[in-house]
This record gives structure tokens, sequence and C-alpha cells, in this order.
């Protein structure tokens, strides 16, 4: 692993394999090790570099940051590699990192893969989703909420639960006082008046099954993107890229070809 730093923030991330650079960034609370398999795959044909965000991994933890301290992280990171131009690959969170760097630098962005995501948010998605539901969330702890929201959030519980299993052994987890300063800092934005300054192929993937970015969300996204192609995947929920892995695989390295 390498790091970076960013006025006094450091900053890790991964690097491997050779060819056209391929920009991975993880979801919130989560960090570079959940690309595991994204990026054992895609390392045999290209330079892959998968960020930990600030607040998440390995990266410092702060009292306080915001989306755009995401997204100057991630070009920092860029301008820091010397690369001229990137594909990027943002899942959740980390897709709403990536229309970032396609709106404010269009020219360091070739392919453009948003995933799980949405273009606007006026509170924590979390919070959307227990309203939506009051019936099954009013009167729940906040832990028994977060742990009825998963069979809303995901599809195949199965494979879900082998990622995050996995993905822990090779990760610093965020405390509870942490979680909650990384969702303050995605809980409102607005691309929507932007998104039309991407000049990136793009392509947007949500899963029918996602009830935290609905995938009316996704398409709302992807219409809104000159250009853009909208794909949703009938077995999955707010990850496609691990609960129908193999598709998801097929369906990038065709579209980053």
């Amino acid at each position: 692993m390498h790091v970076f730093t960013r006025n006094n923030v450091e900053l890790f991330y991964e690097d491997t394999g050779e060819g056209q650079p391929l920009l991975l960034l993880h979801g919130l609370t989560s960090n570079s090790a959940m690309f595991y398999r994204e990026m054992d795959f895609f390392k045999q044909t290209r330079r892959v570099i998968a960020l930990d965000s600030r607040g998440h991994g390995n990266s410092s933890r702060l009292e306080q940051y915001t989306l755009q301290d995401h997204i100057e992280d991630a070009l920092a990171l860029i301008d820091h590699l010397d690369l001229t131009i990137v594909d990027v690959l943002g899942v959740s969170m980390g897709s709403y990192i990536a229309q970032g760097i396609a709106i404010k630098a269009p020219q360091k962005v070739n392919k453009l893969l948003l995933v799980a995501t949405k273009s606007y948010s006026e509170q924590a998605s979390l919070t959307e989703l227990f309203d939506r539901y009051p019936e099954k969330f009013d009167g729940l702890s906040i832990s028994e909420k977060i742990n009825e929201a998963t069979r809303y959030i995901y599809h195949d519980q199965e494979k879900i639960q082998e990622w995050n299993k996995k993905t822990a052994q090779n990760s610093r987890l965020l405390t509870i006082k942490e979680q909650g300063i990384a969702g303050d800092a995605i809980k409102e934005f607005d691309f929507r008046p932007q998104l039309s300054k991407i000049t990136a192929e793009t392509l947007v993937i949500s899963g029918k099954h996602d009830g935290l970015n609905l995938p009316e969300k996704g398409r709302e996204t992807a219409v809104a993107i000159p250009g853009a192609t909208f794909m949703e995947f009938k077995r999955s929920g707010h990850a496609p890229n691990v609960e129908q892995d193999r598709l998801f695989l097929a369906v990038t390295e065709n579209f980053l070809d």
C-alpha cells in the first residue's frame, strides 16, 4: 500500500498492474479492500489504483470533512501519480466522488462507471429508507434499524456476508463516531445542474432491489449525462459488483475496452 499527503491529510492507496489507469472509489464506511475482486481481475491488463478516502481505511481519520474534500483528494491523487487521463469506477459514495471528478476535470476522465448511484441527496440515504417504511422501522433502536435495513438494501444476503467477511480481514473498521462523520459528509449534495459538463463515456449500473439508492435515481443520473447508458441488474441490490460479480466484471471489461 502507498501513501501521499494532501494538506496534512494522509491518503493511502493501492497501485498495481500496468496499462490504462483505472481509479476505483469505494462506498461509505468501506475502503479499497472492498475491490479485491476488481483489482485481481483488472490488474492483468490495466494499472489499477484504489484509494482509501479520507476518514476511511488507512487514511487519516478526521473530525469533519466534506464530499468536496473527497473529490479534491481524488484529483490530487491523479496529479500525484502524473496521470493525464484515467477511467473511473465509483460505487455508491465513490460514484458521487466520481461524478465530482468528471464535472470538475472532464479532460482527466476517459470512461466513467457509476454503480449504485444518485446525483443528489437531501438527507442521509438510510434516513430516507427509514422514512419510506415507517411501519417497519418506527420504534426500533438504531442498531435494530440497521439490521432490519439490510434486507431492503441488498438482494443476495449470502454473497454480501461473504464479501463483508473477506473485506473486513484486510480493513481498519470505523468507530460509530467515525461512521457518523463519514455519513454527514455526503448527506446533502446536488450535481444535477452540472451533469451536462461530463464528457466521459458513461455507464450507470443500478440494482433492481436497491432500497438505498433506488434504480430510478440511477436512471435519472444517466439521462442527465450526455450520451450515458443505463443498465439495471435484475438480481442485485446496492452492490451489483458483489451480488452479480461475474456479470459485473464482464460488463465492466466490455465497457472499458
